[in-house]
């Protein structure tokens, strides 16, 4: 499957760039960035050409990897889509429901496939983890993810000193929470120091859960882990550090599968609008101090 990168940061070169160049089965055939001069850069390090005009990238690709900030990357998805374009999304794939719909909506109408890169369910750990936790009658579940951007590739990013760890970093929790625990239907939420955010999760099954995000805490207290516990006892998962590239390349080759079959995949735009959804509530929750119900 012949791609394009839309996208010259940091995860757009490193992961994104990087993944499908070094891809027995995908071709990485061009980069497009806002900044043409960028473009042509990061094009260089992998020999490919750079971009000014996404339709020109769109009429030499199967399918494009877009790794840029939620409210750049939705309209281009739907052009990308409109025009046919299988979609490798991040997350989260927009800003508010009214975006990500859109985006669902030009998937479907186009019947193009969608994977959105959850990076922790692309992992062989995290596949055991939810495989065992169909096996139990859960009682609930919690996630807690504590970070420091200080110094790090991301620490310049305006949209994620906006929005904060809630839109980076809470997609991961709620992808792992949601499908072992069922659709959030309600949320509360809890501002702490900084960023740092408190959730809870009301699921469809009535059993609760809870999530704890920040990118604002001292380096010493950074660290991750989620669990659920139920009639078999506390499922424990403890996500893998280092490991984005290589999910990245299972993520291509579970978006070619799509594309090839013609099927959903259980990380498509469509669970990625979900997401979206709990976090819209959950940014309602933090400014009115009330528990806010999740869009349908």
């Amino acid at each position: 499957m012949r791609f394009g990168v839309l996208g010259t940061g940091f995860w757009a070169k490193e992961v994104h760039a990087t993944a499908l160049a070094d891809h027995p089965d995908a071709e990485l055939v061009g980069v497009w960035g806002r900044d043409l001069a960028k473009a042509k850069a990061v094009g260089a390090e992998f020999d490919v050409p750079g971009f000014s005009e996404v339709d020109e990238l769109l009429e030499q690709v199967d399918a494009v990897a877009i790794a840029l900030p939620p409210h750049v990357q939705a309209p281009l998805a739907e052009q990308a889509a409109a025009a046919g374009k299988h979609l490798l999304l991040e997350k989260p794939i927009a800003l508010d429901v009214a975006a990500a719909d859109r985006v669902v909506a030009a998937v479907r109408d186009a019947g193009v496939a969608s994977v959105v890169f959850f990076t922790f369910r692309f992992r062989p750990s995290t596949a055991t983890w939810l495989e065992q936790a169909t096996r139990m009658t859960l009682a609930g579940g919690s996630g807690s993810w504590l970070s420091s951007l200080a110094g790090s590739p991301f620490d310049s990013s305006p949209w994620r000193q906006e929005h904060g760890a809630l839109w980076d970093i809470g997609p991961h929790a709620l992808s792992l929470l949601v499908p072992a625990l069922g659709p959030v239907t309600s949320v509360q939420a809890g501002a702490g120091l900084r960023d740092t955010v408190h959730l809870v999760l009301t699921h469809e099954s009535g059993v609760a859960s809870t999530v704890t995000v920040s990118h604002t805490v001292a380096p010493m207290s950074t660290g991750n882990e989620f669990f659920v516990h139920g009639d078999a006892g506390r499922l424990v998962l403890l996500p893998e550090d280092g490991v984005a590239r290589e999910a990245f390349g299972v993520a291509v080759d579970e978006l070619t599968a799509a594309a090839v079959a013609g099927g959903q995949h259980p990380c498509d735009v469509a669970f990625g609008r979900d997401v979206v959804a709990v976090l819209e509530a959950a940014a309602r929750a933090l400014a009115s101090g009330c528990r806010e119900p999740v869009a349908d």
